[in-house]
């Protein structure tokens, strides 16, 4: 583990992320998803996409129980806002969040462009309390990040660098995964921010207890090379 906090020396910001924005990010639609959504099974997921912007606005992504046994949920993605904005190959995105508690929760951040492109800046799962997923599907490569400072409620401070050859991965300053093989020299995507459910085959369902669960994302922003 090096412990250089992914300096910003040369880079700009060229995203500060307002998810109350309209032109920054569309609510509740995904061409991740089936036809846009609303709803992803196949993914194993118990998703209900919705635009009511009290699931995602405010920063605070939330899923709630629906009686036919899905669950609304929040996401805002960048893909068809008025500004459209892409991630780029040499972009950096740092984000601060704060982890769900409630079992079947299943937050991320992630990329995504015509059918794939997908990078997981991270997944995570409270049955898997210490763990962070961190992802490329580009080009392959991923880790689980394990640490007792991971836990459900946690506040996490996470950085991605999308280099060409290899996309690194810093939690809490210091970086712990590169995956060698990056996303290539033309790679652009859109950014997604959701909260998904999970359907129970890779992991638990929700508590038939519980009815509604969030994480938080109180800080995103994107830098790019000067």
């Amino acid at each position: 583990m090096h412990r250089d906090h992914g300096r910003s020396h040369g880079l700009r910001t060229v995203l500060t992320a307002d998810f109350a924005s309209k032109e920054q990010w569309v609510a509740g639609r995904s061409w991740a998803y089936p036809d846009g959504g609303p709803t992803n099974a196949g993914d194993n997921k118990l998703d209900h996409l919705v635009p009511d912007p009290s699931y995602a606005r405010d920063g605070v992504f939330r899923a709630t129980r629906r009686p036919e046994g899905t669950w609304s949920t929040g996401l805002l993605t960048t893909e068809g806002s008025a500004e459209e904005f892409t991630v780029r190959t040499g972009d950096v995105l740092e984000a601060d969040v704060r982890l769900p508690v409630e079992q079947g929760a299943w937050p991320a951040i992630w990329t995504w462009r015509d059918g794939g492109n997908e990078v997981d800046v991270f997944e995570y799962h409270p049955d898997n309390p210490d763990v962070l997923e961190l992802s490329n599907h580009v080009r392959g490569g991923g880790h689980y990040h394990v640490d007792p400072s991971i836990r459900p409620g946690a506040r996490v401070a996470l950085r991605v660098a999308f280099g060409a050859d290899s996309v690194v991965w810093w939690v809490g300053g210091a970086r712990v995964f590169a995956d060698g093989t990056g996303v290539g020299r033309g790679w652009s995507a859109y950014l997604i921010v959701n909260l998904s459910v999970c359907a129970g085959e890779h992991h638990p369902a929700p508590d038939p207890s519980t009815d509604a669960m969030a994480y938080e994302v109180s800080r995103l922003r994107v830098l790019r090379p000067c």
